[in-house]
């Protein structure tokens, strides 16, 4: 840990406040994951790499994108479609991730009927 190394009246070269507020955090971790149900190898197999697959769908009708961790919908066509019942006009694009730690979208509905929509999401294995 040396991203400290402060060169202030108290601190001539010493990472001392930054190792000791990295070790605190590591036991207020410590201490969270003893009071609750989780133990350490449940919070590893949430941290752990997970493949993914990436999926592309042109569609002219309404459907379902299901459970995902990123999508994004273009209307590539001349009229207006929907998501979850908002207006998504000709030649705009929207995008939505979901971030890090398996937090997976959960499945909405799209309506591309008259237009056409480009959705591409990102599903587990």
């Amino acid at each position: 840990m040396s991203i400290g190394n402060l060169r202030d009246q108290g601190n001539q070269s010493k990472n001392f406040p930054y190792q000791l507020k990295v070790l605190q955090g590591l036991a207020a971790l410590h201490e969270c994951c003893k009071e609750s149900s989780l133990d350490i190898g449940t919070i590893l197999s949430k941290l752990q790499d997970q493949e993914r697959v990436p999926n592309i769908v042109r569609t002219s009708t309404s459907g379902t994108i299901p459970k995902c961790f990123s999508f994004s919908i273009a209307n590539i066509g001349t009229v207006n479609g929907t998501y979850q019942g908002v207006v998504i006009a000709p030649g705009e694009v929207v995008n939505f991730d979901a971030g890090v730690l398996n937090n997976p979208f959960g499945p909405t509905a799209y309506d591309a009927t008259g237009t056409t929509f480009l959705i591409t999401y990102v599903t587990a294995v």
